[in-house]
Parts: structure tokens; sequence; C-alpha cells
């Protein structure tokens, strides 16, 4: 692997104010940033690293590192994560059991309940009730767009692993959704879920105004359509095994399959909350940020954890020559960016009420050090 000098990270580095140099960038949501978009993965000339901060690994085993990381991280010490995501996701558990309870067609209920309910760490739907709660919302304005978010991103996940896509037997730890109920009812069961969810965000929020319902639903669409997640989707099929795939090209598969729902998932939370229109672009950014990391991690669990540790197969992407972050700079500078993404993220979240804050802020780092 060629080293990428990533000295120009502290000089370049934003995803909102630099021109977009990708070749997608007529979709409105292609973010206009890459940190080594001057540097290509060929490139063999390297400067010093003096300017770079020390940066621990993002996926470590030694419990020493780990402790110095946190020691580094802004943490409110009164703040509980482990209590609030064990809260939050029974909380958010029990309104999908109701939501999406076991009635006739009997079969694709059935379907869509093994999926929604098979666990999972809740990310998304947590941070929707996170963001509500920041900008002064109360949770059950927020419920039902966080149980929205999570079909949706069900739904992707059944789908992704058709066999006409990843085709993979494998997920949160049980086989998936068309190993058990076949193709035709797993197809279904995703279309259900993704209808569904936006039924459920337009007669089950209370509390809010309507304005503020159709401003978070046409969000919600946005993000899954053919500007959002479909789109990362049909790039990253189509990029498979090209051999000519550089940073700008990965960066629209990640930001729009991944991140692009993560986003969502805070817009809606402070749309909802009764947040200002400059908190809701500020925690905009925050979410893109934060939905990249997730990506770039995962990008790395891929190649160093097994599929027993991961609850799904590991090493798919290397088997499907997929492009990844580990694949164009390595695993090293995948981590170095990793770590970048997370404290920038944390720098959109100054200014807010720091009790509030804490839970984004946990979430945040979260993410980056997760090891599944």
């Amino acid at each position: 692997m060629a080293s990428v000098n990533l000295c120009s990270w502290v000089q370049s580095y934003s995803i909102f104010n630099q021109a977009s140099r990708s070749k997608y960038s007529l979709l409105p949501r292609s973010l206009p940033f890459n940190p080594l978009m001057n540097l290509s993965s060929s490139t063999s000339k390297t400067r010093g690293f003096a300017s770079i901060p020390s940066i621990c690994s993002v996926i470590t085993k030694g419990d020493a590192v780990k402790e110095e990381e946190e020691q580094q991280q802004p943490q409110n010490p009164s703040f509980d994560f482990k209590t609030y995501m064990v809260q939050k996701a029974t909380m958010i558990n029990q309104a999908l059991d109701s939501a999406v309870s076991l009635r006739e067609p009997v079969k694709i209920h059935e379907a869509m309940r093994y999926s929604l309910l098979a666990g999972g760490k809740r990310v998304r739907p947590v941070l929707c009730l996170a963001a509500c709660e920041l900008v002064g919302g109360q949770e059950s304005m927020a419920m039902p767009a966080a149980c929205s978010v999570e079909m949706i991103h069900t739904m992707s996940l059944i789908h992704d692993d058709l066999p006409c896509m990843d085709n993979d037997d494998l997920r949160r730890g049980k086989p998936t959704n068309h190993k058990v109920f076949g193709e035709d009812i797993a197809v279904l069961a995703g279309d259900a879920l993704l209808a569904f969810a936006f039924e459920h965000v337009a007669v089950s929020t209370v509390g809010v105004t309507p304005g503020r319902i159709v401003r978070a639903i046409g969000e919600l669409a946005k993000s899954i359509g053919a500007e959002g997640l479909v789109a990362g989707q049909v790039v990253d099929i189509n990029s498979e095994g090209l051999t000519d795939v550089g940073l700008d090209h990965l960066e629209f598969i990640h930001v729009h399959k991944t991140a692009a729902l993560l986003e969502a998932a805070v817009v809606l939370g402070a749309i909802l909350g009764g947040g200002c229109d400059e908190d809701v672009e500020r925690l905009r950014k925050f979410a893109r940020y934060i939905g990249l990391l997730f990506q770039v991690v995962d990008d790395i669990l891929d190649v160093t954890k097994s599929s027993k540790e991961l609850g799904k197969t590991a090493g798919k992407d290397l088997l499907a020559d997929k492009v990844t972050y580990p694949k164009l700079i390595g695993i090293e500078k995948s981590k170095e960016f990793a770590e970048k993404l997370r404290s920038d993220s944390l720098e959109l979240l100054q200014g807010f009420d720091s009790e509030k804050a804490a839970p984004l802020i946990a979430l945040a780092n979260y993410i980056a050090y997760r090891q599944n």
C-alpha cells in the first residue's frame, strides 16, 4: 500500500466548505469534502508528520491504551452512557414491538418483526431521541420518528443481505431474513417496513406542529431515495471490481449509503424537538461526521474482526472486491481518519448545554471505539 500524505488535514479538511471534486457532485447530498482530496492513494512522496497530533488506534485490545484515549475524550462524569443506552433501547424496543404487532397476514408480519426485533445497537433511533431532547423537546415527540428510522434501517439490511445484493447468510448473529422466510417474503417484508415507516411518523407523532412533521417526512424521504441511501447503494454495486476508484468516489458511497440515514435520524429529532434552523443545521453537520465515521469504523472492523465478534459475515467486502478505506489508504491511516472525524464532530456540539449534549458526545465516542 503506497503511503498517503495526511499533513494537509489540518489546513484542508472540511466537509462543508470546499468545492466538491466528485464526479457525482450533481447530486445535492454529495458532500464537498475529502481530507485526502489533494492526495492520490498512489502518492509515493511523503512529508514529515510533525504537525499531526499523536492519535491512538480506533480499534485496540490494550486496556491501557483505551484508558488513555478515554481520558482525552470530553466526558460528563455524571453521565452513565451504558445505563442511558439500555433505558433508551428498552423504550425503543417496546415502541417497535407495539408499532409492528403480529397480525394478519401473519407471515409478512412475522418476517418484519423477525428482523426489526432481532436486537442491534439502536444507534439511529437513540440519536434521534438525543437530538430531540438536546434542543428542548420531549422523548415522546420523536419516538415515532426514531422507530421509523429503525424500520428503514432494518429494510436496508434485509434487502442488502439478499442474494442479488450482498448474498449474506448472517445478520445480528442470526440467519438473514431470506434464509428464514425465503427471498420473496424478505423483499416484501422490507417493502412493508419502508411504507409503514412513513405512515407511522405521519399518524403517530404527537405534540408537534403539522409543519414540522411534514418537514421531517421530507428529510426522511430524501435521505433514502436517489439522493441518499439508494444512490450510495447503486454506486457501491457498480464499483465492485473497479481498479481506479479514488477517495472522492468512496466518500460518495459512504456519505450516501451510511451517513445519510444517520443524518436523517439526528435532523428529524432536532426538527420535531422544536430546534431553530441554526441548531438543526449544526446538528446536521455533526451527524454527517459521525455517519461517515460509522462507515470508516465498519470498514476497519470488517478486516480486523471475526464473524463471531461482529455478528455478521466478516471479510465480505474483501471477498466482493469492494472499495473500502483500508483498501485505499491502509488500516492505520483509516484509524487516523476516524479519529479526526470523531474530534471534529464533537467540536460542533460546543455551545449546546453540556448536560443535554452528553448523550451525543458519548454516542460519537461509542461509534468511534465500538468493537462490532
